[in-house]
């Protein structure tokens, strides 16, 4: 039986879905990660495509007992787990989902912005309590906000911030961007932005939206000087990587007001400790890293890894390579 591709992980509950998923003949086989590097190596002696199963590392040192392997495949848009230029020296490329969640990240990007706006979070709360209109704190209210007409600043309109863009067209929403990469001028006049740059976004915008992925250019890209140029009324959305947002400057600015709220499906830490102070303030909405999470996102993203891996098996070049540092 072929073994080109594999599926790599500490157990087999995803590979009955990438057989699923996998084109009309390919063969996918599992190989446990939890075994040793030599066992592994063996195991993989003739492999061209390796689709991790969950987020988990693939040891450069493994890779190098690897001949045939070309290609490594996660199911999720992050790579930062990967030593992507040590892999490259390997002649092994790294691919990600392809857009795959892209989907439901804009999805509950917009659920965050609408949450903290109008403090569902806190709602739901008091219905918990018992409490409904007459019993709840008359500033909830006044703090209350339609994201109708806001100025939002989308920092990234890769696969997942051009969909953000593409949905709050229907909000009648001011869309200002920033990237390091100039997107095609066509979709940026299709879905309404305005090229603007970091520091003029960040002092103008109502709500500021993150979507980049993590490397040494983006760890810590908010932090106090950031925060420190934002509106008071300002709320900030991140459902990216925690760790683009630095975490201590992040709660100052929070406990002094720097800025109204935020909304947030990742921290730098995760899961969070108990007694991260973010988890109890009243204008900080928290997901638990669960954005790109959704039956209709799996489907898409084992599909474009079973395709991208197949491809690397039959001799073609792998789509959606993730260089280092991108």
């Amino acid at each position: 039986m072929s073994n080109e591709i594999v599926m790599y992980g500490p157990d087999e509950s995803l590979i009955g879905q990438l057989r699923d998923a996998a084109p009309d003949g390919v063969e996918i086989q599992w190989v446990d990660s939890n075994q040793d590097q030599e066992e592994s190596a063996r195991a993989l002696s003739n492999t061209r495509a390796i689709i991790l199963g969950g987020a988990i590392d693939f040891e450069v040192e493994l890779a190098a007992k690897c001949p045939e392997l070309r290609l490594i495949q996660t199911t999720s848009a992050g790579t930062d787990k990967l030593d992507k230029a040590a892999l490259g020296e390997l002649g092994i490329k790294v691919s990600n989902n392809g857009g795959g969640n892209a989907v439901a990240v804009a999805e509950h990007t917009i659920a965050l912005m609408v949450g903290v706006y109008r403090k569902l979070h806190l709602q739901f709360q008091n219905v918990q309590d018992g409490k409904w209109m007459g019993n709840i704190r008359p500033d909830w209210f006044s703090q209350a906000h339609e994201l109708t007409d806001k100025t939002v600043g989308i920092i990234g309109v890769g696969r997942i911030g051009s969909r953000v863009a593409q949905r709050l067209q229907g909000w009648d929403c001011n869309l200002i961007y920033d990237d390091i990469v100039d997107p095609d001028p066509e979709l940026i006049s299709r879905l309404g932005l305005t090229k603007v740059d970091r520091d003029e976004l960040l002092s103008t915008s109502d709500l500021i939206t993150l979507h980049v992925p993590l490397n040494r250019q983006t760890k810590g890209m908010i932090s106090d000087r950031e925060f420190e140029l934002m509106k008071p009324e300002a709320v900030l959305i991140n459902a990216c990587r925690g760790p683009v947002v630095d975490e201590q400057a992040f709660i100052r600015a929070m406990e002094s007001n720097k800025i109204m709220a935020a909304g947030v499906d990742v921290l730098e830490v995760e899961p969070t400790p108990e007694n991260n102070p973010l988890i109890d303030m009243d204008n900080v909405l928290i997901t638990p890293h669960l954005a790109a999470f959704t039956q209709e996102a799996g489907v898409k993203s084992r599909a474009f890894a079973m395709y991208n891996s197949n491809r690397v098996a039959n001799g073609e070049e792998p789509e959606s390579v993730v260089l280092p540092d991108d």
